[in-house]
């Protein structure tokens, strides 16, 4: 099947919100509507579309020029077995202690490894890229220090591959959330392909705000892989929702944003226990101060 992407960049989150809600309305109607922020530090936005019929090219340039967006891009897809290439694409990824694996290389996880099987699938977090390595990194560096976490919260889980390496970790039941409904879809099935149902609990939430995430609080760990902005944004609330001593990993950080993550963090009440870099990115691990 033929299918279609337009796609642009304006200044501005709230902007690019705007446009995408625009999108829906358009005829014939995108399958799919995404928004992310480029991340150089500019503050750009990508808006991107999917169609599977040519799409209205002078409706678009109507919306960009309303949104003052630059003109769409409109490209047609070639027609190709995507989860099958992806497949053949990712290799599995050694991370500390754990083994991050498609089904495709089930026979190579090593005897020593703690495995987490991941599907190719519409989800951030299959283990390629630094900032899910360095939270596994910095993960298996706390459980090697002695460190037990049975209350933990996977903010922004992608594939829940985070709270699942937490939940192979220690005991407890370790959440997962994710402001994406497709992505909460597919990190139940990656749970239950692990065998971990019931011990990862996975739920639709915009950052901290859910009562199931309320309830569970205080806890010993929490995870945050997103973006500096965001991070920034929840520093307090993250805190708070700490227990004592407890401690949370943020990456998605570029390595040039992440003096100024870490001085709100420290702002906010913690110590930083932990920095590392992979290529172009940032995991920083810190400890709540115990008052």
């Amino acid at each position: 099947m033929t299918t279609y992407t337009a796609l642009t960049t304006l200044h501005g989150q709230t902007a690019a919100e705007a446009l995408a809600d625009a999108l829906d309305d358009i005829t014939p109607e995108p399958t799919g509507i995404g928004t992310f922020e480029v991340e150089d530090g500019s503050g750009t936005w990508e808006v991107g579309a999917y169609f599977e019929e040519h799409p209205d090219i002078a409706g678009l340039a109507l919306l960009a020029e309303i949104h003052g967006a630059r003109a769409f891009a409109v490209s047609q897809v070639p027609d190709a077995d995507w989860v099958a290439h992806v497949k053949r694409e990712l290799t599995p990824v050694v991370a500390g202690r754990f083994f991050v694996y498609g089904s495709h290389d089930a026979d190579q996880v090593p005897d020593d490894a703690v495995p987490l099987l991941i599907e190719a699938a519409m989800a951030f977090g299959t283990g390629h890229h630094g900032t899910t390595q360095g939270c596994l990194r910095a993960l298996d560096h706390l459980a090697s220090s002695g460190v037990t976490a049975k209350s933990v919260a996977d903010i922004g889980c992608g594939t829940a591959v985070l709270a699942m390496a937490a939940a192979r970790s220690w005991p407890g039941v370790m959440l997962a959330s994710d402001i994406d409904p497709v992505a909460v879809d597919v990190a139940r099935v990656n749970v239950a392909a692990n065998d971990l149902d019931g011990r990862v609990s996975c739920i639709e939430a915009t950052g901290l705000d859910h009562p199931t995430l309320e309830a569970a609080a205080p806890f010993d760990l929490i995870f945050a892989n997103i973006l500096k902005g965001p991070l920034i944004d929840l520093a307090p609330g993250l805190t708070q929702r700490l227990a004592p001593g407890g401690h949370v990993i943020l990456s998605g950080i570029l390595n040039e944003q992440a003096d100024e993550v870490v001085a709100v963090y420290l702002s906010a009440g913690n110590s930083l226990t932990e920095r590392q870099e992979i290529g172009d990115w940032t995991t920083l691990t810190l400890r709540k101060i115990v008052e």
